[in-house]
């Protein structure tokens, strides 16, 4: 049987010959040579074990002097890793913490914002004392989208009902007009004087589009609102500009594309006109640092995005992340979000060569990759099923309702040659009806 695909084995190969980011896949623990599910959960790197050891290591040779005199000092570490990932969002090192977890930070900026900046154009907004303290019902309408990542919509509704409102009345959701992409159009549609803030993905998390940051910024402040971002299916993949774009706040995970491990340590921006408000959930650890130990009762926030840490730095969460940074400051993200795209569009491209076969599968990403993220959407009607004859052969993947097989071929460790091999693997599994002897999954895998 002739191939069913438009690029040979012997093209990817001279592909992967000529990557000069080939060589970091040896840094990384593969659980599966065809590992292809790094926007949910990357691999462990020789990078990010080095630096949990060496934390281990100041733990238990140093004890509670690890917070003056380890390598990093841990008193200071997530400014430190902020300071690190600082670049990657476009900003400013005191606009940049790690701290919390991503639904955490949503909680925090949203209430921050409903609270203090809500009916106050970003625009206008020079320094905290020009903020009016009270919540008034007009400017608390968040706009947000019905593809988020259900967290979003916990976190935003419970934010509402913690201040009386009424998440039905305060949350509008811009609906797709296709189920897989979101248009500009649409959301300025929804934007009017009620809205106080703007709150949308980066990338859509089950089809990969991507947003344009600067565009939907620019919209919300045109309408007085203010503009935040999940920035999770992004930061590690795709380089922002956020202070550029003016962007008012941002949160993200560590675990995905930034390979920092399992419920690691989640990071957030905070414009530095703000800087000085009062956070929705303060703790001692977003003191500021002079006076941190001063033990106060009463609470004085850090000049600077540090103020919305909650709790204590988790060392542990944290410290692979400063060997997952080591690693992607000497890759470069304009070279691996260059490889992403180039990888993302040999995956699209495949796929729908198997659908001109009629083997019934679709691209649910956006073709142009200025707007597509670091993954793929791969459609099927019997998506549930064809990825778990996936993961049975080896090619780790997910599945996303209705019917979305989940494929990221992030830059750091997949090749050009895997790729081709994933769309073998798609290929056969119909072909073989290896499919057919699964049961349809009752939760999301």
């Amino acid at each position: 049987m002739s191939s069913p695909f438009s690029v040979s084995r012997e093209d990817v190969a001279a592909r992967d010959a000529a990557d000069p980011l080939a060589p970091f896949r040896d840094r990384f623990d593969l659980p599966s040579d065809l590992y292809m599910d790094g926007n949910s959960l990357g691999p462990v790197s020789d990078d990010a074990e080095r630096t949990l050891d060496r934390v281990v290591g100041e733990w238990r040779d140093r004890g509670i002097e690890g917070w003056t005199d380890g390598e990093q000092p841990w008193w200071e570490y997530a400014e430190y890793l902020g300071e690190r990932l600082a670049p990657y969002v476009g900003a400013d090192a005191d606009e940049v913490v790690v701290a919390n977890s991503t639904t955490v930070n949503i909680h925090t900026l949203i209430g921050t914002f409903l609270d203090r900046v809500a009916d106050v154009p970003a625009r206008e907004l020079d320094a905290p004392d020009t903020v009016e303290d009270a919540v008034d019902a007009s400017g608390n309408v968040v706009v947000a989208n019905e593809l988020d990542f259900p967290t979003d919509h916990y976190a935003i509704r419970a934010q509402f009902r913690q201040r009386g409102l009424d998440p039905d009345e305060h949350l509008r959701l811009v609906e797709s007009r296709d189920g897989r992409t979101i248009e500009l159009a649409d959301i300025a549609e929804a934007m009017d004087d009620d809205v106080g803030i703007l709150f949308m993905p980066t990338a859509l998390y089950r089809s990969g589009q991507l947003f344009d940051v600067e565009a939907l910024t620019e919209l919300a402040h045109d309408h007085g609102a203010l503009a935040g971002f999940d920035a999770a299916h992004t930061v590690g993949a795709v380089p922002h500009e956020f202070a550029a774009a003016d962007v008012d706040f941002a949160v993200w995970c560590s675990y995905k594309y930034l390979n920092a491990g399992p419920g690691s340590i989640a990071g957030l921006y905070v414009n530095e006109r703000y800087h000085g408000l009062a956070p929705a959930l303060p703790g001692w650890w977003g003191n500021e640092k002079e006076s941190q130990f001063d033990l106060e009762l009463a609470y004085r926030p850090a000049e600077s995005a540090g103020a919305w840490q909650i709790g204590t730095v988790p060392m542990l969460s944290a410290a692979p992340l400063e060997g997952s940074l080591d690693l992607l400051d000497e890759a470069g993200i304009e070279r691996v979000r260059e490889k992403s795209l180039a990888l993302t569009d040999l995956l699209a491209t495949l796929v729908e060569d198997l659908a001109d076969a009629g083997y019934e599968y679709a691209v649910g990403t956006p073709r142009d990759g200025a707007r597509r993220g670091g993954h793929v959407a791969v459609e099927h009607p019997d998506a549930d099923r064809v990825s778990q004859a996936l993961r049975e052969r080896g090619v780790v993947v997910d599945y996303r309702p209705p019917n979305v097989v989940r494929i990221c071929p992030a830059p750091l460790y997949v090749g050009f040659e895997n790729v081709f091999a994933v769309a073998e693997q798609l290929r056969d599994v119909i072909e073989s009806g290896d499919h057919e002897a699964f049961a349809a999954s009752e939760g999301v895998s």
